[in-house]
């Protein structure tokens, strides 16, 4: 079943073969005609992750750099949709040679040229390649005939690990195994074996199942894997060692394995388990709902950098989701009060905005310190518009684009695109650089003047108003190097606590073992306004 953590399955084993002394890199294969994860839906499919190099990918993706601590290409992701968007170009340039190009085998080697070359582009000496979806679904087909290519082709060099669910029904209070026998068919009816199996459960499969999947399923004993729920995420490589999977994996592949060094990740989580306080942050967003159920995917970068500061700061962090909708009526901004600090993420478009505006103004003259990330900031640079300069009317080009005052407007090289309907790759992506102001709140978390962030973003602060703005004492604390975009604004600590906006994504920097400074001083300074 989708949701049973894939993901996190191959970044731990990912982080414990890196662990070993190992170069490993890791790939995600999505399912979908999507040529990227830029245009889909966050409440169904999470967060999207961008790289470096501006590609739009799957939340995997920033798994697999948080667990490595390191960050990956663009060839690492792929979809159906550019896989064979690939394929009919070569066909267009003729490079089949004159050949009938079909699905099978052209897609299949397309998704495993890819692979390869990851691999030799990273100079790995394992390549972790996941697969999204469910087997027995159609949409993956084409990427399990690639694995069984694959292994038919070079059998001592690939090993296949599939993550199964094992229930154990209430009414019953047995874990069941025949779910798991039934996949594992599935599976085999397309060519694939399983070499290990990852007991996913509520808790820990014990030895007589693990002996019947292995009658059942054609895996050895030794071979499946306990996989039950842990505290947190970063629990899950160090449960996989209790069942020694990354030897039992090197000795799979035939590479000769060297002495594990966990000591970073075991000294991290213990920081994640012995907060000497607590903090508690409001997470103001507005993709939180799916029906009857609340999500957490959609900010799960956000949420994850908020708890490496906070773990190394030594506090245990408090996250609340507060939807915006639910502060369209000002008489609601109350509940605020509750919170040490204040973070509007990243969206689009125009829904909750109001409840959004009105949260922004509440925590500016509360004092409460606030940190709004890309839309978050340049919510915040309309608020003050509105509120300080006395501009009722202001607006952005998202919301309103025949607004009086477009304080926020469309990237004028992005203009002719967006008229003709072409959303897609439209926005400013990948990395930048950005000049900090010297003695400025980010700069002095930071500890440098000059930055590289990863952006996600159409709308800029429209350069008319900066003066008006900075007049009325905001400042622009951090910019392009060129001086022409707006990258980071602030209030001064003299009249704020922490009143910080980036328009970029420091939270695709985050990493366990190294937090994103801006991170740790929001959390910080939410710490000391609780002391206060």
């Amino acid at each position: 079943m989708s949701g049973v953590g894939k993901g996190i399955a191959s970044s731990s084993i990912a982080l414990l073969l890196k662990s070993r002394g190992l170069k490993v890199t890791a790939l995600k294969i999505d399912p979908y005609i999507n040529v990227d994860a830029g245009t889909m839906n966050p409440t169904e499919h999470g967060e999207v992750f961008v790289l470096e190099n501006g590609l739009e990918t799957d939340q995997d993706m920033g798994n697999y750099e948080r667990f490595l601590s390191t960050s990956l290409p663009g060839i690492n992701y792929m979809t159906t949709g550019s896989v064979y968007q690939d394929v009919i170009r070569k066909e267009r340039n003729l490079e089949y040679g004159g050949k009938n190009v079909e699905v099978v085998p052209h897609i299949p080697q397309e998704v495993i040229g890819r692979i390869k070359r990851a691999a030799e582009n990273a100079d790995a000496d394992v390549t972790i390649t996941e697969i999204g979806g469910t087997v027995g679904e159609y949409q993956n087909v084409l990427f399990l005939e690639a694995v069984r290519m694959m292994k038919s082709e070079m059998p001592s060099q690939v090993a296949v690990v599939m993550v199964s669910y094992l229930p154990v029904p209430g009414s019953i209070g047995e874990m069941k195994t025949k779910p798991t026998q039934t996949a594992v068919r599935a599976l085999n009816s397309v060519g694939v074996f399983a070499d290990f199996i990852l007991a996913r459960g509520p808790v820990s499969i014990d030895t007589k199942r693990k002996e019947k999947i292995a009658n059942f399923c054609n895996v050895r004993p030794e071979h499946v894997i306990a996989a039950p729920d842990v505290q947190s995420v970063y629990d899950v490589p160090l449960n996989y060692e209790k069942d020694q999977l990354s030897l039992k994996i090197c000795a799979q592949l035939g590479i000769k394995a060297r002495p594990s060094n966990l000591a970073a990740w075991k000294n991290f989580v213990g920081r994640s388990r012995k907060g000497k306080d607590t903090v508690k942050i409001a997470v103001v967003g507005k993709y939180f709902s799916s029906g009857d159920f609340v999500l957490s995917d959609v900010y799960l970068s956000v949420l994850e950098s908020i708890k490496y500061s906070a773990y190394a700061l030594h506090l245990t962090p408090q996250i609340t989701y507060l939807s915006s909708l639910d502060f369209t009526d000002k008489k609601a901004l109350k509940k605020l009060d509750g919170y040490d600090g204040i973070l509007v993420p990243g969206g689009f478009g125009k829904t909750g905005i109001q409840g959004k505006l009105n949260v922004i103004e509440y925590a500016r003259k509360r004092k409460i310190p606030y940190f709004g990330i890309c839309y978050g900031m340049q919510l915040a640079v309309l608020e003050y518009a509105q509120n300080v300069l006395k501009l009722p009317r202001a607006s952005t080009e998202e919301i309103d684009p025949k607004a009086q005052h477009l304080v926020i407007g469309v990237m004028p090289d992005q203009k002719e695109k967006i008229a003709k309907g072409d959303m897609g790759g439209t926005m400013r992506l990948g990395e930048y650089p950005a000049t900090l102001r010297k003695g400025s709140v980010v700069a002095r978390a930071y500890g440098t003047r000059t930055i590289v962030e990863r952006h996600r973003h159409r709308y800029e602060v429209n350069p008319e108003y900066i003066e008006r703005l900075t007049a009325k004492g905001l400042t622009f604390s951090g910019t392009s190097p060129d001086g022409r975009l707006m990258e980071i604004m602030e209030l001064p600590e003299d009249v704020h606590p922490f009143f910080v906006g980036v328009q970029f994504h420091p939270e695709f920097q985050a990493r366990p073992l190294s937090p994103h400074p801006l991170f740790t001083a929001f959390v910080q300074a939410s710490y000391e306004h609780k002391k206060d």
